[in-house]
């Protein structure tokens, strides 16, 4: 059991059924009357955010989120396998579950698989990868300007802004959590 006085960022907890996800929390203690804790929380299943406020006493059950790291193997239509490097079974996930970050990820990447007794709610690839630019125009010699950025098509179908020195071939890392250009990759 948690109570609300409890309550710290990413602190999963089950209310009226739902996991939810503390995003912030703050500890009210107002001059008169009770305190209170505000919180905004999010379902971890269907990734909705609420803005709730708590008594510190009220208690809640604790949720107990698994992440297994499993390799993405393929995709056949909606469905993407991910193959557990343990037992190599195969999992199948809709693709409703895997997140904007995932058009970064290609084939025999391992990623981590959120479930909650047994129902798998979400993909979480790697913060980082390198990938392979396979379209972007040319860079122009001459052409110094701080900050320019072109767009470039990675190998995995996704865009990306990258400076204008990076050319066709090039390997860049990304950083999954914001989409963005980081550096063009050692070696």
């Amino acid at each position: 059991m948690i109570t609300a006085g409890d309550f710290r960022n990413g602190v999963t907890f089950d209310m009226d059924g739902n996991v939810m996800q503390v995003i912030e929390f703050q500890h009210v203690k107002p001059g008169k009357g009770a305190a209170f804790v505000r919180t905004k929380m999010r379902n971890v299943i269907t990734g909705a955010v609420t803005e709730t406020t708590f008594n510190p006493s009220d208690k809640f059950e604790n949720a107990y989120i698994e992440r297994r790291e499993m390799e993405y193997s393929y995709n056949d239509g909606d469905l993407y396998y991910f193959m557990d490097t343990e037992t190599y079974d195969l999992t199948p996930i809709d693709s409703k579950h895997l997140g904007d970050a995932f058009r970064f990820v290609k084939e025999n990447t391992i990623c981590k698989v959120m479930s909650y007794k047994g129902v798998i709610f979400g993909v979480e690839p790697p913060s980082f990868v390198e990938l392979e630019v396979t379209q972007t125009d040319p860079g122009f010699r001459g052409d110094t300007a701080t900050n320019v950025t072109k767009p470039a098509i990675l190998e995995t179908g996704a865009e990306v802004k990258v400076p204008l020195f990076i050319n066709t071939g090039d390997k860049i890392k990304i950083d999954t959590r914001s989409g963005e250009y980081l550096e063009r990759a050692k070696g």
